[in-house]
């Protein structure tokens, strides 16, 4: 059975920093594609960074890009998001996915995922 579960999330200051940690258990974070997505209330899950399992790139959404950073640590089964700078809009639920076959030209969209964790929500105030 596959579960994502992720953590770190909270009620920050803009400008703040934050690390979310998704645990995974039931496949191997180094052989499958690894995702976060942030969605809020009324709109659809947004991409935000991935680590492509077949070659192993991170790729990133333009609207964090040079704030965010995605990492993995394959002994830990382990998933990281570094988020720098926040800013409000930064505010929604964070989520974890994962998959073990999408191809490249699939990564953004949120359909392409077969496992999902349960969310982690961020707040970030004025």
């Amino acid at each position: 059975q596959v579960q994502l579960v992720e953590s770190g999330g909270g009620l920050v200051q803009a400008g703040a920093s934050l690390r979310l940690s998704c645990v995974v258990s039931g496949l191997s974070v180094r052989t499958s594609t690894m995702a976060w997505f942030r969605q809020v209330p009324g709109s659809e899950r947004q991409f935000l960074a991935a680590i492509f399992r077949n070659n192993q790139n991170t790729y990133y959404d333009d609207s964090v890009k040079g704030r965010f950073t995605m990492s993995r640590d394959s002994a830990k089964n382990t998933v990281y998001l570094q988020m720098n700078n926040l800013k409000l809009e930064d505010t929604a639920v964070y989520y974890c996915a994962a998959d073990r076959g999408l191809i490249l030209s699939s990564l953004r969209f949120q359909r392409s995922y077969d496992y999902w964790g349960q969310g982690t929500q961020v707040t970030v105030s004025s």
